[in-house]
């Protein structure tokens, strides 16, 4: 692995860890065993090599976020797998932990890749939720934008949480009632729908 490579993921797994401000170029590098001078090669600051990692941390985790909500398959069942996989939660998200960050939230340039990362969650979420409405599974009147931003901020408030209890069942706990809440918000079948579905009993 090229000296490069391994800052940018050392970097990461410490932001994971300490966040921006806590994290020092020195710890990066006996971490990653990259001498002073290669490390200013490649990254002439600690904010350039914080923004490379950030960029990474970004990239690791949308693809299967992505794919699971851009994927075939059942509407409903689709945002239910994206709800209820498993979560580092007592770590807390590699993505939106940045964000508590006074450095990083204060800091633009910083904030731009985890803005366009959270952007492109929703902008998967909100197809999924339509589907969802057109098929009948959720009521009309549900807001399929203001849902997708609802459950992005239960997931990112679950790490919370649990973080907080030191306790990872706080985490599914609040995924688990948001998709409770889902499934409640499915529309109530019509009379005429409920006694098609019913069989009718031989006299």
């Amino acid at each position: 692995m090229e000296s490069r490579e391994r800052l940018v993921q050392t970097m990461s797994e410490v932001l994971w860890e300490r966040g921006y401000a806590a994290t020092s170029p020195r710890e990066v590098r006996e971490r990653s065993g990259v001498g002073q001078g290669s490390m200013y090669h490649h990254f002439p600051s600690k904010r350039d090599l914080a923004l490379a990692a950030l960029e990474r941390n970004c990239a690791d985790l949308l693809p299967a976020t992505e794919e699971l909500l851009s994927g075939s398959g059942d509407p409903m069942d689709k945002l239910a797998t994206y709800l209820t996989r498993p979560l580092p939660a007592l770590k807390g998200c590699k993505v939106g932990r940045m964000t508590q960050d006074p450095l990083v939230a204060g800091d633009p340039g910083l904030l731009k890749p985890i803005a366009e990362a959270f952007a492109a969650v929703h902008t998967a979420l909100v197809p999924v939720i339509r589907e969802a409405i057109e098929v009948g599974e959720l009521s009309p009147d549900v807001d399929p934008e203001r849902l997708a931003y609802l459950l992005s901020a239960t997931i990112q408030g679950g790490y919370v949480l649990a973080i907080a209890a030191q306790d990872p069942s706080k985490s599914e706990d609040a995924r688990a009632g948001a998709l409770d809440l889902l499934r409640a918000a499915a529309p109530a079948p019509t009379p005429a729908a409920a006694s098609a579905a019913t069989p009718e009993r031989n006299q």
